[in-house]
């Protein structure tokens, strides 16, 4: 039995993450900040990233719902994936925009993969999600790109950090989606058009290009790779 933790699993990415990890035999737990999704498939556990304070009781939920759903006394896989877009331009960029990235992109799963390190088994899988404007630079998205860059420094830390219980961590490099993410600014033909031309294979992703390689990489198929970013981008501003 293997069990995953995907935060962020109420919609997007997110959602198909969880969804492709279950329909390849791992059991999974999602977590969702505002309404509960109807009819996901999985548990499905509230949780505010920002609010740091609430981690420990988090994990304590999470225990006991693992323990009933799936007899188990702890989680194989965590993947960070909840996380936040805003378009501000650098010049125009609030500390109140800069501290609610920070919140959700950074803090939020650099303490909450600390507070559920005694839950996670050893030989266990972390995986946090990156973005390819930490490559190539697209006006307006400075302080998103950089929390997510800094995610990809925390990964190396933390791969190094928790070799000794053998967990590997690894960064997925997402790029241009067609999610609601940000707004949904990527549903917009012109956006669309605009980030095609940015990507070797000449179109923004799918939901599913991105999942698809997911379960691959938590497998045992990816046991030597840590501290790795992962580039599923499609070729983005290569």
């Amino acid at each position: 039995m293997t069990i995953a933790l995907v935060t962020g699993a109420g919609q997007g990415l997110g959602r198909g993450m969880a969804e492709q990890l279950s329909k390849s035999g791992v059991d999974v737990v999602g977590t969702y900040r505002t309404s509960d999704p109807a009819g996901a498939g999985f548990p499905m556990l509230p949780l505010d990233v920002t609010e740091v304070a609430t981690f420990g009781a988090f994990t304590e939920s999470l225990r006991e719902t693992v323990a009933r759903h799936f007899g188990a006394d702890r989680i194989d896989h965590l993947v960070n994936n909840a996380g936040i877009g805003t378009f501000a331009p650098y010049a125009q960029t609030t500390p109140e925009q800069f501290d609610e990235l920070v919140g959700v992109n950074l803090k939020g799963p650099f303490f909450l993969t600390q507070a559920l390190l005694p839950l996670i088994a050893d030989g266990g899988r972390i995986l946090n999600v990156t973005t390819a404007l930490t490559r190539g630079v697209v006006p307006g998205m400075s302080a998103y790109a950089a929390t997510k860059g800094a995610i990809e420094v925390l990964t190396r830390y933390q791969a190094v950090e928790l070799a000794d219980r053998s967990i590997r961590v690894n960064t997925l490099m997402g790029g241009a989606v067609l999610t609601d993410f940000g707004g949904g600014i990527m549903r917009a033909p012109q956006v669309q058009e605009l980030a095609a031309r940015t990507i070797a294979h000449g179109r923004i992703a799918e939901v599913g290009d991105i999942v698809a390689a997911v379960p691959a990489i938590l497998s045992d198929a990816f046991g030597w790779a840590t501290g790795s970013v992962i580039d599923l981008s499609g070729g983005q501003s290569l």
